[in-house]
């Protein structure tokens, strides 16, 4: 066994994902607290371990389907490199220690990753079949993501937090689905039944929609926020609508979004545009408040 393959099988590209954990922290106007930036730390680590558990479960389950993928048979199960027992065996130690983490920040953070956890298992056996709840169930998946991040640092849970987060994963399921129909072509049912139940055309419609749906909600929670003064948070608006449909167009146009994670780490104007949203955010909500209070 290689343990190239093992680094692979965990997928450490895609933990990126996992960084929506940060949302309570960034948005509560608690960055600089250390204790808990530590807590938020420790309960990254601690979905990063529980989503590569599931990918190679979800590798070993789905092996024969990723072989007709072009991209996705080169994974190690799919490809042979790796085999069946091998995989389940790396999912049942990254899911023990998971858990044993999780235990360490708190029960109530336990509780939330345990939901996620049955959710994601959920979708593995019956969930992802189902059109439109495959997305839902998605969508819900940062949802609860965003939702331990706050519980772990005792924050309460905004329903903004919760809003944007589902509007956005929801339009990144769509590009997702949309991609997978437009890369396999007659071969997408094959690798994703659920596709049988979609088209180019419907998941164009889904993503104008959802995308005008999150820039509102966003825009909404700018001017609600009461952390940041003067309305200053609606100064970074125009990021969230350039990403958005800087997104929008590499799915449309580029046919992309198939790794939104991908996206996000090799587009240098999404890379840009997310830099200098944070930047702003951050400027507005922690430093502003020190110059005009």
């Amino acid at each position: 066994m290689d343990f190239r393959d093992v680094i692979r099988l965990m997928r450490p590209r895609q933990w990126t994902k996992n960084l929506v954990v940060a949302a309570g922290l960034v948005f509560s106007g608690k960055l600089l607290d250390t204790a808990l930036l530590g807590e938020t730390a420790v309960a990254f680590v601690v979905f990063c371990l529980g989503t590569s558990a599931l990918y190679a479960l979800n590798d070993v389950l789905d092996a024969d389907r990723d072989r007709a993928h072009p991209v996705k048979c080169d994974r190690p199960v799919a490809s042979g490199r790796l085999g069946k027992p091998a995989a389940l065996g790396v999912s049942a130690v990254l899911a023990i220690a998971a858990f044993a983490l999780a235990f360490f920040v708190g029960p109530d953070f336990t509780a939330v990753f345990a939901a996620y956890v049955v959710l994601q298992l959920l979708y593995t056996f019956a969930l992802k079949s189902v059109s439109i709840v495959d997305m839902l169930v998605i969508a819900t998946g940062f949802v609860l993501r965003a939702v331990a991040g706050a519980v772990a640092i005792e924050v309460p849970v905004s329903p903004w937090l919760v809003l944007c987060t589902g509007l956005l994963m929801l339009f990144l399921a769509a590009a997702k689905r949309r991609h997978e129909i437009v890369l396999l072509r007659e071969r997408s049912v094959a690798h994703r039944p659920v596709l049988s139940e979609y088209s180019a055309e419907l998941l164009d419609s889904f993503m104008v929609t959802l995308s005008a749906a999150t820039i509102t909600s966003y825009a909404l929670y700018t001017f609600f926020e009461e952390l940041a003064p003067d309305y200053l948070l609606m100064l970074t608006i125009p990021f969230v609508i350039y990403g958005v449909l800087r997104y929008q167009y590499l799915v449309l146009s580029k046919d992309g979004g198939g790794r939104p994670e991908e996206i996000l780490l090799s587009d240098g104007p999404i890379i840009i545009d997310v830099a200098l949203w944070v930047t702003a955010s951050v400027a507005v909500l922690y430093i502003a408040p020190r110059f005009l209070s």
